[in-house]
């Protein structure tokens, strides 16, 4: 069913991130069904197991949303609605099914809106806890459990436990690997551009999983072959934030005269920096993954320390640790209108991330390439300070 890939390596990434979509429409012509999802918290091991191709659904920053605003409410999360606005216009027309997640208000709000809307053949909603405790994931592993039902019988097959631990295999592979590629933005200058990165991350998500991890073995391995950095010693950023899957802002920041080096975000260390495990039963290790590993505002989790600043260590040292590992200079946190989850803790990030030593620029936007001058400004500002 494989089709050859023109080039590969970076050539590849590029082709896939132009043409974002491409690949699972040659792919559906072949016989292969895609299921469409949003957020990190859509369980693809059990899409991956059932064998259809996950795909994540991605916004056009480059797209007016115009179909969007009148069956959605305009204080929705931009992201979101882009997605939806791409999706009514018929970019992802090859879809044969949607799972959308108990993520946010704006997308958990919505679903019967986008199932309404795009009228697929499947669609299925995830109800995930806000709370980690012990029959928060009971609950969680039995949602599960439905959603293995519901796709199993999509499918016309039963979803096994050998089909799902092969799976959870093959996607923690491409978890180590990207894991290996971020080792390559920690030397001074880096090997690889934030940029590069982000759009390798992105053509990764609209391609089969087993084809993502080959085109990350030929990334890696251009990169060990690299005889010199393709940028220059400039000032070390990490960007936190929600979900950034487009190069726009990250270019924008290494344009302005800066290397991107890490980040905290979806489509980034959130999604690929935990495995599932593998050593209990597939569903429930799958339940354990996304109730307690990824680490995000939406989910609550609760404090056992003694003191404000040991709950913000609790929330955030992973920030602190990819500060001190990538030698970062300065931060910014980077929020999309409407987005309450990150929203709401923007106070006690930048607090956090001040505690450290470390400066901070604060961005709220638009997911829009119509906000670019605007923030190019804001972004050179904050790069004059830190060459102080």
């Amino acid at each position: 069913m494989a089709e050859k890939v023109a080039g590969k390596g970076l050539t590849a990434v590029d082709r896939y991130y132009q043409d974002y979509g491409g690949r699972a429409r040659e792919l559906k012509k072949l016989g292969k069904r895609i299921i469409g999802y949003l957020c990190a918290f859509t369980p693809v091991e059990i899409i991956t197991a059932a064998g259809f191709m996950p795909f994540r659904i991605k916004g056009d920053v480059n797209e007016p949303i115009t179909k969007a605003d009148a069956e959605m409410e305009t204080i929705v999360c931009p992201l979101v609605r882009s997605c939806f606005d791409v999706s009514l216009k018929g970019k992802y027309e090859f879809l044969d099914g949607i799972v959308i997640p108990h993520a946010c208000d704006s997308i958990t709000r919505n679903y019967s809106t986008i199932s309404y809307s795009l009228g697929l053949p499947y669609s299925h909603f995830i109800n995930i806890p806000h709370t980690t405790k012990d029959i928060s994931k009971e609950f969680f592993k039995a949602e599960l459990g439905t959603f293995r039902k519901s796709l199993g019988r999509f499918a016309g097959k039963e979803i096994t436990d050998e089909s799902l631990a092969q799976a959870i295999q093959l996607h923690n592979e491409s978890k180590a690997k990207v894991r290996e590629l971020y080792q390559f933005r920690k030397s001074d200058p880096p090997l690889i551009s934030g940029t590069e990165v982000t759009k390798v991350l992105v053509a990764a998500m609209g391609i089969p999983a087993v084809e993502a991890s080959q085109l990350l073995d030929g990334v890696i391995d251009e990169l060990k072959k690299r005889a010199s950095p393709p940028v220059k010693k400039l000032p070390r950023i990490m960007v936190v934030g929600a979900e950034v899957d487009d190069i726009a802002f990250i270019k924008l920041i290494e344009d302005s005269g800066a290397n991107v080096v890490v980040d905290s975000m979806c489509v980034g260390t959130r999604d690929y920096f935990f495995d599932v495990d593998t050593d209990q039963d597939p569903l429930g290790s799958i339940a354990d993954y996304y109730l307690r590993k990824l680490n995000c505002p939406r989910t609550y989790r609760e404090w056992t320390g003694e003191t404000y600043e040991e709950d913000l260590e609790a929330r955030f040292g992973d920030i602190g640790s990819f500060v001190k590992d990538f030698e970062v200079d300065g931060v910014i946190l980077y929020i999309l209108k409407y987005c309450d989850p990150f929203g709401f803790e923007v106070p006690a990030r930048m607090q956090y991330i001040q505690s450290l030593d470390t400066p901070v620029l604060y961005i709220e936007d638009e997911y829009s390439m119509s906000t670019i001058a605007r923030l190019r400004t804001r972004v050179q500002a904050f790069l004059e300070i830190l060459a102080r």
